[in-house]
């Protein structure tokens, strides 16, 4: 039989593929620039997330509270309602991520496309609601599971390191083999892009983020499938769309094509079993369907339409593990007392109301110029996974930027002027005398009241008698603490000459967004002040 293959859905899908490329690039181009500008103050780079209404109504469910820029989520509700999942198929860069890979695996045959009877779609379904039961009890969990999260989470903290220690290793090899003009153009431009190449868990969270990729082996964009719950949210929406799958019973010779290469197993044949809440509209059913059978014809009055199969017992059993989590996922030490590692960026918001709105995308990671923000492991608790803090032994905190709270989409980081900024504190730092140059050994060393940004110093250099093991005594120039003074910047504790276990270290306490994070004494004088 001669294929007559619609012309008009093959054009259709290549425009799709092209808005699916500009999208994905402008989402990398907003990643990319996020970082510093070489000025005070940064663009609205996050406003991607504004868009995500997923985000939009967790966050405003779990803090109580209406975030002004996530209205721009209002713009993808309508047009879901209007037209379908059309943000899945043709915006969301994680999707058009895993619509690529699952082409390759498809031409390397690696994948084979075939009819799935499985009712695994419902998987996302009760994962929506998990997380929404959840967040009623105050408890976000969408971060981890949100494909914007998600993704720049992962290429911010895993994939980008890694592509930039390849880059650097690449331009080690110029060099060595006489290509120095090359390598040095290569510097100069990823010098520009200030990649931020050292993070705690980047093998971790990069590992999960290809594994997510390799599961397109499986199944056809899987994680869009089966667990992603912004798609069921949209899915949900999505039902009053005015456009309809039809398929004309004179040309279809029922060969399942559409079915089997169905990239979300909305199953369009037989037409009484499409799924639109399935739908991105990709429109591959049309365009590869030999007859031209398929078409998504104007139908602005409501009809029955076929939807996902969802058990009532799984739909409660989803809300009870929603309620159910909540107290395990907040067995933590750092809950009754702070823990001394868990220095916050300066501008966030106390502890509960942060978790509250952290979304854990790896934003604030992203912009800081010194690398000194980490995603957090067991430091916050289960609840507080891969929301950031600051480790000083890897980067501090820079005195005249407040980036990090610029581009949070949620708020969790309050926005800060540089005035404003400077005058945050977020954390304390000490000395370890056992192990400070001078108080051992008694030679000068004079690094860390040198970096020291605050005026006047936070650290003072005063005279102290050291008795070395053989009985000479010196008088080196010790440094001491001016608690009052103090940021908490950790810039000394990065550069002391200790490299190991540095001999001045930063501890969260004395911040200034916690009433009991303080200072044992200053609790001791306001109940002196109290009685």
């Amino acid at each position: 039989m001669k294929k007559e293959r619609s012309k008009k859905y093959r054009i259709i899908q290549i425009i799709r593929i092209l808005i699916q490329f500009f999208f994905f690039l402008l989402f990398f181009y907003l990643l990319l620039g996020t970082r510093f500008p070489g000025e005070d103050y940064i663009g609205n780079v996050e406003v991607f997330f504004h868009f995500d209404p997923l985000l939009a109504l967790t966050t405003f469910i779990a803090s109580r509270a209406v975030f002004v820029a996530f209205a721009l989520a209002a713009i993808t509700i309508i047009v879901t309602f209007f037209m379908g999942r059309i943000a899945c198929g043709w915006v969301c860069p994680l999707g058009s991520l895993h619509q690529f890979f699952s082409f390759i695996f498809k031409k390397s045959k690696l994948l084979h496309p075939k009819k799935v009877q499985d009712n695994l779609t419902a998987l996302k379904y009760y994962l929506l609601v998990f997380i929404l039961i959840s967040a009623i009890f105050t408890l976000d969990l969408v971060g981890l599971f949100d494909p914007l999260s998600l993704l720049y989470r992962s290429f911010t903290v895993g994939i980008i390191p890694a592509i930039s220690l390849s880059i650097y290793s690449l331009m080690d090899f110029l060099y060595q083999v006489n290509l120095s003009s090359l390598g040095d153009s290569l510097v100069q431009f990823f010098e520009n892009l200030d990649f931020n190449a050292t993070f705690l868990q980047g093998f971790f969270i990069a590992m999960i983020f290809i594994g997510i990729v390799l599961l397109n082996i499986l199944r056809e964009r899987f994680w869009c499938r089966y667990l992603c719950p912004l798609g069921a949210f949209l899915g949900l929406v999505s039902r009053w769309n005015v456009f309809k799958l039809k398929i004309n019973p004179e040309k279809c010779i029922e060969c399942g094509l559409c079915t089997i290469h169905c990239q979300t197993q909305a199953n369009p044949f037989p037409n009484e079993e499409w799924k639109s809440s399935e739908c991105v509209y990709c429109y591959t059913c049309s365009a590869i369907c030999p007859t031209s059978a398929i078409g998504f014809p104007l139908k602005p009055a409501p009809e029955r339409i076929e939807t996902v199969n969802l058990s009532r017992r799984k739909l409660i059993f989803s809300s009870l593990l929603g309620i159910f989590v909540v107290p395990f996922f907040r067995i933590s030490p750092s809950r009754k007392r702070a823990s001394e590692k868990l220095i916050r960026p300066p501008g966030a918001l106390s502890e509960e109301r942060f978790l509250q709105k952290c979304i854990k995308c790896g934003e604030c990671m992203k912009v800081c110029p010194t690398n000194a923000l980490q995603p957090a492991l067991t430091e916050a608790g289960p609840e507080g996974i891969w929301t950031p803090m600051l480790v000083p032994k890897i980067g501090y905190c820079e005195y005249y930027c407040s980036l990090c709270s610029q581009v949070c989409p949620t708020g969790a980081i309050k926005e800060l002027t540089i005035e404003q900024k400077t005058q945050v504190k977020i954390g304390t730092a000490w000395v370890n005398k056992n192990r400070c140059i001078p108080w051992i050994f008694g030679d000068p060393c004079i690094v860390c009241e040198e970096h020291c940004p605050v005026s006047p110093k936070a650290i003072k250099l005063m005279k102290t008698e050291v008795t070395l093991p053989d009985g000479v005594v010196k008088t080196p120039l010790t440094p001491v603490i001016d608690i009052e003074l103090c940021n908490g910047c950790g810039i000394c504790e990065n550069k002391c000459p200790v490299v190991d276990a540095p001999a001045i270290y930063v501890t969260s306490v004395g911040e200034s967004r916690s009433e009991k994070n303080q200072l044992l004494l200053d609790i001791i004088q306001q109940e002196e002040e109290i009685y």
